[in-house]
């Protein structure tokens, strides 16, 4: 069989691109000053990262005073959460709403907050992974100070109804919060038109650099610093600038923003053609929403193969893929993802996500789709689970 290498993995990180390596180039040696020094030199870089910040800002329908870098989603997303948890609580309001399938960064930051006398409301999201916002609306108390919904998932690739959430927030008056790490560049986003009060990015996911996100944050909402020291991103985070970090950001958003229907036209029929070959196999589903769903996402669980086995004989093929969330990827618990959608723990163990970048084409699903099934077969010929499974007639999805 042919080999050849395939990164399917992007939903974990980007290779950044020839476009924003360029564009950063020059802030490693030649504009290298302190965006905070009065002199020339960083002058010009003060002047280059003002310009960023607009840059972002208008990919996102933002001001550019709305724009705050950060160090990526996590950074971002505590700031947002537990900062205005901590300015709410003045008011009385120790009450969160947020959903069972975050990524870490929330649940982590929601699970500190409860520690320290906040009540968080931990939203279902159904079989396909999709949030009711009546459930929301259900949900919000007099005490809610802040309702944090990702935008897209980042295992299994749902897209929520995050302007209906937004409205429902703002006809209540509390702040709505998204994490749209993954959302970015894959969907079209306007701040203002969906009612979005904060919302975290990171540069990693869109071809940028590790190691630099940003924090929209609605003009008007006074959110305390979560980083103190000097007075840099206005006053409110400190740490002299990741300079080109940012640049690269900048140029990254503006490149992905700007092709998003390309894009969705481009991905979505090879996303099909991997989800239905796939989904050929005996005893295999679909997990997310087919409908609702970001275009370069797959995700599958496979019964009667495990996840991290799959894995390495894909590698073995030249094809990286994930079995779940890259963060926790060193964890042999199932995906709380996958078990939020009622899977059993024998299915989500045998979980596959494949999440495709711009350069994937359909020779490169042709050859996926060619691998995984003889990969499978030599698992489940390996598999004590599977010969018990064939030998009762039991059928787990």
């Amino acid at each position: 069989m042919e080999h050849r290498y395939i990164y399917a993995d992007n939903a974990a990180t980007t290779p950044v691109s020839d476009a924003v390596l360029e564009a950063m180039l020059p802030y490693f040696q030649t504009n290298y000053g302190n965006p905070s020094s009065i002199y020339a030199k960083g002058r010009e870089n003060e002047r280059a990262v003002m310009d960023a910040r607009a840059r972002v800002a208008a990919c996102l329908g933002a001001q550019p005073g709305e724009v705050f870098f950060t160090g990526g989603g996590s950074e971002s997303d505590n700031w947002a959460i537990k900062c205005t948890a901590d300015r709410l609580a003045a008011q009385g309001k120790k009450h969160i709403i947020t959903s069972v399938f975050e990524h870490h960064a929330v649940l982590h930051t929601c699970e500190y907050l409860e520690k320290h006398g906040f009540a968080v409301t931990y939203l279902p999201v159904g079989d396909k992974g999709l949030i009711d916002p009546a459930d929301v609306e259900a949900a919000i108390r007099e005490d809610t100070a802040l309702v944090t919904i990702m935008y897209a998932n980042n295992e299994i690739g749902t897209i929520q109804p995050i302007p209906e959430i937004g409205e429902i927030c703002h006809a209540h008056k509390v702040l709505f919060h998204t994490d749209a790490v993954q959302a970015v560049g894959n969907v079209e986003i306007d701040v203002k038109a969906q009612h979005i009060d904060m919302l975290s990015l990171s540069g990693h996911k869109l071809h940028a650099p590790k190691g630099v996100g940003a924090l929209y944050v609605r003009k008007g909402i006074q959110l305390p610093n979560l980083i103190h020291g000097g007075g840099q991103e206005m006053g409110r985070r400190a740490g002299t600038e990741n300079v080109p970090g940012i640049i690269g950001l900048a140029k990254a958003m503006e490149i992905a923003t700007a092709g998003i229907p390309e894009k969705i036209a481009r991905l979505t029929p090879l996303r099909d053609m991997l989800i239905d070959g796939i989904l050929q196999i005996d005893q295999t589903r679909l997990n997310g929403d087919r409908e609702h769903r970001l275009c370069g996402n797959v995700n599958v669980s496979i019964v009667g193969v495990e996840g991290e086995s799959l894995l390495l004989m894909l590698d073995h093929f030249g094809i990286a893929a994930s079995s779940g969330s890259a963060c926790t990827s060193g964890s042999l618990d199932p995906s709380h993802v996958l078990l939020s959608l009622g899977l059993i723990h024998e299915v989500a163990h045998g979980s596959l996500r494949l999440s495709l970048g711009s350069d994937f084409t359909k020779d490169d699903a042709a050859y996926v789709l060619s691998v995984i099934p003889q990969v499978v077969d030599r698992l489940r010929a390996m598999s004590p689970m599977w010969e018990s499974i064939c030998k009762e007639g039991r059928r787990l999805v």
